[in-house]
């Protein structure tokens, strides 16, 4: 079992930067592969990115490539989302979820664990 905790959200304006962090529970973290989703107000969760293993394989959404940058720190159990010239469209609940399969995916099914979220509001 993991458990997984988001922070780091928040209200920013247009243009600005926030960096989420997921801390995860457990001596495995580094077997999982990780990603990031959002979901904003009525619409369904979406993927933003993904990265492996080890960090060296990354994918993101169309909508937030080369704004945003997946990495982590497996020594700290650690995952964040550098989230820079944010836009008003880019708010959202955000979580973090692990897969244990260890291969970075865009597919929301194939994540085992999930945080609770946290909220990120980007003022125009």
């Amino acid at each position: 079992q993991v458990q997984l905790v988001e922070s780091g959200g928040g209200l920013v304006q247009a243009g600005g930067s926030l960096r989420l962090s997921c801390v995860a529970s457990g001596r495995t973290f580094s077997t999982y592969a990780m990603g990031w989703f959002r979901q904003a107000a009525g619409k369904e969760r979406e993927f933003v990115a993904t990265l492996s293993r080890g960090g060296g394989t990354t994918y993101y959404a169309d909508s937030v490539k080369g704004r945003f940058t997946i990495s982590r720190d497996n020594a700290k159990n650690t995952m964040f989302l550098q989230m820079n010239s944010l836009k008003p469209e880019d708010t959202a609940v955000y979580y973090c979820a692990a897969d244990e399969r260890g291969l970075p995916t865009t597919r929301e099914y194939e994540y085992d664990y999930w945080g609770q979220g946290t909220q990120v509001t980007v003022s125009s």
